[in-house]
This record gives structure tokens, sequence and C-alpha cells, in this order.
């Protein structure tokens, strides 16, 4: 992800008037100087986006730690007139760029007392601002949701667990893997939620004495259960209560000695560094390079060095030394061995993720069996996510003591009584599982309402948790619209909204569209890679989607592509001849070549083919064209880290959210719901999962186009054009508040 934020930062400063310098090798060519500081252009950071690593090149360096170094460093920026630094990197580097800025007017007096540069000089450059972006895959930054580098990593790791689970189920083995995570876990932590692992070691919270007996006795009771394998994923930085290193061989030979399972160690190691950048990287490090220009802008003498983070799918900037003190304090309160504190100063969702893993690895008997019954089900097109969606949803429902079934083909299932009760063993294994393992269907409630209504009552059904697309919300609608006629509808209902297109009103995110997003990307970069090959050729690419064209905006960023048509932002005639002629500009450049993607229902009359004859024509002689329809791709594959684990969240809170429902509204053993809020939609919106009644979205849904009736990702297309050398004005342009991190701030729910 760092090249997509050095692409980022580069274009940004060129659009708003600046001269950019790419400094080569990290502080290294800060110090030496020489042909490391480059100017750079537009062109500099073209096709870049897609490769792992940096192109600029970073290295760790002694002679920045010495004021003689940080000396030569303060020469060779002011030779060059420059005073604004732009740092991607770890802890380290900012704290460094920091040090460096409080020293400046010291260094440059220094500089002056030597005779190396005249007070005038001295005078122009007397202020460094600086800015941090986040590079780190451990996420280990505490007061930043995600860090630049770790979705990848999560991707890395996930598929080397997909490959290995194949493997171990066949040959019946324990697999001991070793992530990266010296002295922090999240790595290791989401990995073993994402993947259901039977045992995780994190530094944060050492097992408890005597955790070998537990241990050992867990993994062989889930195979006296039928399960063929074992994962245990371990940090490498994992310890026991006395602060002893744990390592993945002495896990290895305990599993042997005890049990006598065939048990075999893999150790990660770089893997987890290389490799493409995700989607979910792209974005999130194109945002923050545009953001991070924005904050260089407008600092003042005043404003402390900031780092630029997101929170939620907001901007927002951290005081720099504030981010660093609590990431500090992690760390003392893990040597001090107070590890409750140490997973508190984490942030809050790193507390979820723990307590979610705790509570879904191992099956715990139910305190007492509930009086309730709850129907799960997937309805609309499949997405992946939402069998994460289901385990986790069957097996909360199990610890409440409720009796959970699951219902086959969506409503249609529902009304032809396609309804089983499962145990917490059935659903073991569907975290990774794309597509919907309960079959799913687009047929709405109103076309066999009385079959439905029949086997709500046969079944005792009080709860239902319906998973899926548009259809689902409009599907939980219509049974809600029916309550007046059917009382055995008057019972809590709930929607996790799980579609690619991501149009489903009451939240930010769909499961399932950021693997997508993802699949989408990959098509792109390799049908990029064919055009840098054939020269001078452009490539309309089609998305799906719908009306919505959440899928080709955040696609089109993630691969750099010249424009993306979409229905919420009306395009004309004329918007279509600007876009042909910035093509042929291009043309004229060194990158010769273009990618336009197309939402499928972006326009009745311009269609894709549409666009293939106009591009075709007027590019006549200049670039020659190609059409590419991605089609039902971007609905299959292995979900991504993320809607795994987003899946899994929803599930949780979801029937946590019913549970409560059903108490409130219980009278004389039976359930009676009948309020607006008894039938709401989970989502992410901002930065908290949030329910809001069915009832109420009706207001804000254009259910012509199956679309909320306003999009928070909109304003992301400002960032796509500009991105795509577009003059657009940047007044719409919403900078980032400056927030400070403090205790209170992290024990906020952030919803990720």
């Amino acid at each position: 992800g760092m090249n997509a934020a050095v692409r980022a930062v580069t274009r940004m400063g060129i659009y708003v008037g600046a001269k950019v310098f790419l400094i080569h090798e990290g502080y290294e060519g800060l110090v030496e100087g020489g042909d490391n500081i480059k100017q750079a252009n537009w062109l500099s950071v073209s096709n870049i986006i897609q490769l792992g690593g940096t192109v600029i090149g970073s290295a760790r360096c002694k002679a920045f730690t010495t004021r003689a170094g940080r000396l030569r460093a303060a020469h060779n920026l002011v030779e060059h007139g420059i005073t604004n630094l732009c740092v991607i990197g770890g802890d380290g580097s900012l704290t460094g760029a920091d040090i460096f800025r409080s020293e400046w007017g010291g260094l440059l007096e220094e500089l002056v007392q030597d005779g190396q540069i005249s007070e005038e000089v001295a005078r122009k450059n007397c202020r460094l601002n600086i800015v941090g972006l986040v590079g780190s895959i451990d996420n280990d930054f505490c007061g930043t949701d995600m860090t630049i580098g770790t979705d990848s990593a999560l991707h890395r790791i996930m598929e080397v667990i997909d490959a290995i689970t194949t493997t171990a189920q066949s040959h019946q083995r324990t697999f001991v893997l070793e992530v990266m995570g010296r002295h922090c876990g999240y790595l290791a932590l989401v990995s073993g939620l994402a993947s259901g692992a039977d045992w995780l070691f994190i530094p944060e919270s050492p097992p408890e004495d005597g955790w070998e007996d537990l241990m050992c006795e867990r993994l062989g009771e889930t195979r006296s259960r039928g399960s063929r394998l074992n994962i245990i994923i371990i940090a490498e930085g994992a310890i026991d209560r006395s602060g002893k290193p744990i390592s993945s061989n002495y896990v290895k030979d305990l599993v042997v000695q005890r049990l006598g399972f065939d048990t075999r160690v893999t150790v990660l190691g770089h893997v987890q560094r290389g490799g493409t950048p995700s989607a979910f990287d792209r974005v999130l490090s194109s945002k923050m390079g545009m953001e991070a220009v924005m904050a260089l802008l407008e600092a003042t003498p005043d404003t402390p060095a900031c780092v630029v983070s997101l929170s939620g799918n907001q901007s927002v900037r951290l005081p720099l030394m504030e981010c660093v003190q609590v990431t500090k304090d992690v760390q003392k309160a893990m040597d001090e061995k107070r590890f409750e504190e140490a997973i508190q100063l984490r942030g809050r969702s790193f507390e979820n993720n723990w307590n979610i893993y705790k509570l879904l690895a191992h099956q715990k008997p139910a305190q007492e069996k509930s009086p309730f019954s709850v129907a799960i089900l997937n309805v609309g097109a499949p997405a992946a996510g939402m069998n994460a969606a289901v385990r986790s949803a069957v097996r909360i429902g199990i610890c409440q003591g409720h009796t959970v079934y699951v219902v086959n083909d969506g409503f249609e299932g529902l009304s032809k009584g396609q309804i089983r009760e499962v145990g917490w063993h059935d659903v073991a294994g569907w975290l990774g599982r794309g597509g919907s393992m309960l079959g799913t269907k687009r047929t709405l409630p109103k076309t066999c309402m009385e079959k439905i209504v029949e086997n709500v009552r046969k079944f005792n059904i009080q709860g239902l948790l319906v998973i899926g697309g548009f259809e689902a919300y409009e599907g939980v609608l219509q049974l809600v619209e029916a309550r007046g006629q059917y009382e055995e509808l008057c019972i809590i209902m709930c929607v996790i909204p799980a579609t690619i297109s991501n149009n489903v009103p009451g939240t930010d995110f769909s499961l399932g569209s950021d693997t997508a997003v993802n699949a989408a990307m990959e098509s792109c970069d390799r049908i990029k890679q064919s055009a840098s090959g054939t020269k001078r050729r452009v490539f309309i690419v089609e998305t799906m989607g719908g009306y919505c064209g959440y899928l080709s905006t955040v696609t089109g960023i993630a691969v750099g592509a010249d424009a993306a048509y979409v229905y919420e932002d009306p395009f004309t005639i004329h918007d279509l001849k600007a876009n042909v002629e910035h093509l042929t500009d291009k043309m004229k450049t060194d990158i010769q070549r273009g990618l336009v993607l197309r939402n499928e229902k972006c326009h009745e009359h311009y269609t894709t083919e549409f666009l293939y004859n106009l591009y075709s024509s007027e590019g006549k002689g200049i670039f020659d064209c190609r059409i590419n329809v991605l089609g039902h791709l971007q609905q299959g594959g292995a979900p991504t880290p993320f809607d795994r684990n987003y899946g899994t969240k929803l599930g949780v809170k979801a029937v946590l959210w019913m549970s409560e429902k059903l108490q409130e509204v219980y009278r004389k053993g039976r359930v009676f719901a009948n309020s607006g809020d008894s039938a709401c939609v989970i989502g992410l919106r901002k930065k908290v999962v949030a329910f809001s009644p069915v009832t109420e979205l009706k207001k804000v849904t254009d259910f012509e186009h199956r679309l909320p009736q306003e999009q928070w990702w909109l304003n992301l297309r400002l960032m796509l054009k500009m991105l795509a050398n577009y003059q657009i004005s940047l007044t719409e342009y919403i900078s980032g508040t400056m927030e400070h991190v403090t205790r209170r701030t992290l024990s906020i729910e952030k919803g990720f």
C-alpha cells in the first residue's frame, strides 16, 4: 500500500501547485542527499499502485539517529527548498521525524554559523511541517483504526491458511502457524478469528498457567467430535504469564508427545510483507495521501506534527506524539505484566475481536435453555461472507440457549418448510467458504405470504435473521407491513446486508462488497498489464452492481482508472467527449494505455457497446479499444479477511440484539412485537454499528433503482477524478479534523 500512498501524495501535491520531491532509500537518502532526492512529475508515479513494497526504497538509517546525521539531512532539504515532509513508516520513523522537526530551528542556526547556508535561506525555510502516514503490517500504532499494509498482510495469511486447511483436512494433521507480530498480536488475532483457529497465542494476553493441559484436552475434544484438523495460530512474540517466550516448536512437541497427532509447523515470515496490495490498502492509502497534502497545506506554527488516519470511513488527523505515547504505554503495560490493561489500550475493536474469538472458538454449554426459537436464512444473490455470518449467528444463538433453525433457499424455502434445527458443529468450516451454503433465492415474501405465516406458526419462530441484499431488506419490510393481517409476523426481525452491490440502506458497507472489489481489481490489474504490452489501447470494463456505482468507483480508485461511469453521478455526451479528449492527450505521453470502468446500469442509452463505438471512432488512429465484461466472477471466490470478520461480527451483534429484544417483548409465555424498532437493518454507519428500523429506512430508499437516496461514497469520486488528472474544484473536499488520542477515546466501540 505504500506505493498507492506515494502516488496519491505526489499527484495531490502537483495538483495543488506544489513542487514534489521523492526521497529514495528513506532517511538514508535524506542524509546522503545527491541523487536520492529527485523532483517528481505526474508520470513518475504511474503504474505503481498494484506493486507491493515501495518503488522509492526504504532503509533503516543509523546516521539519522545522530544529530550530525540530522544536520546533513537539514542541509539537503534546505538546498532544495523543501519545508514540508510526508513520512510513510512505522512508529520509529515517525518519532524520528518529530525529533527532526523539533530540532529544525537549531539545526538551521548551526548551518548558518558553519557558513553552509546564508541567513536569508534560513529565514525562508524557518519552519518544517511534518505529516505521517502509518505503514506497518502489525497495525500496532495506537489511535489509528488500520495502518497501511495490514489488510494486505491479512490477505497473505488467509491465502496460506486456506491452502494449509485443505492439506490438513486430507491428512488429519495439526498445524502450528507462526505469524508476524513481535509486540502486537493483531495479525494473529484477526487471522485466528477469520479462520476459526482452535487455539491462539498473542503477546497481549498470555494463556493462564497450566494452559498446556487445557489446550491438549481441547484439541483432543475437537478431534473426537469428528473434526479432521486442528489449526493453532501463534504470534512470533507470544509469551506465557511469566513473560517467557512460547515457541511454535514447543507447541508442536507438546501436541506430538501428549496426543500423538501428526503435527507440522509453518512459519509465514516475510511472505506477509509482500505481494500485491489489497483493494482496502490501495483505497486507504490514496485517501490518506490526499489528506496528508491538505494537512501540510493547512499547517500553522502552532499545529502539532500529525498522522493522518481513517476512522470508520472518515479521514482524521491525530497528534503524532499522543499516538506514540499510547503505543509506548501498551509496551510498558505488557512489560509490567498488566495484560488486561494492554488489551484495553490497544483499543476497543482489538478487545472486541479477542472476546468474540473466545466466544466462538469453543462451545460453552448455555446457562439455561431459553424459550425462544430463531430462524436464519439467505436472500438475494450470493455474496462472500454470508456463511461467516450464518456460522457466528448459529453459534451465538446456541450460546444463548435458543433453538436455532436454518432455512434453505430464502423466503421460498421458508414457505415450503425447508427448515431444520442446527447444532454447534454443523457450521464448522463455513468461515472461508464463498457463496451461500444455505442456498439463496430472490423470491419476495408477498408471493407466498400465507405459507410463510403457516411455517412461522408451525415451527414457533419468534426471531428471523435474514442475511442478504436489497431483497432481504425489501422482504422484511413486506413482512412488517403484513403484521396487521397476520399476528404471527409480530416477531423480532433483523437484516444483515450482504451484497456485492453495497446498495442496502442503513449501512456504509455490505458484506461481500470488499471481496467483489478485490475480484474486480485483480481482473483490472491483468487487463492493465495486457494494455501496457500492446501500447495505445483503451479497455472498457463493465462491472456489476445494478444501479449502484460503488463497485466501479472503488475498483476505479484501486486500479487507477481514467474514468468510472455510474448512475449516481449523471453524465452527458459533453462529459464523454471530454473523457475521449483526455485519453487522446494521455496517449501522447509515455503512458500509452487507458482503463475506463462502466457500471452495468449507469445509463439507459450509453451502453458498454455505445461507449466502445464512441471511443473507437473518436480514437481512430490514436488508440484502439477492447471490451471486457467482468460478470459473475465478481460474486465468487473465497471471502477476504475483512468480509470474514465483518460477517462474524455482524452475526454476533445481530443475535445479541435479537435476544435482548425478545426478552423485552416476552409476555405470558409468548412474543408479541409490533413496534417499528422490532425489525431492523444492522450496519456500520461512519464509526459505529447501528440498528435502523426498516420502516424508517423506507423513507430514504429509492425502490425503483434499489438504492439508498444518499450514499457516502460519492465523495470518493473527487479523488478518482483528481488522481486521473482531471481539473476539478476542491471546494467540495472535506478536510479531516484533528482528534485527540486518550484512554477515553480508545475505549469507544469503533465497529470495525
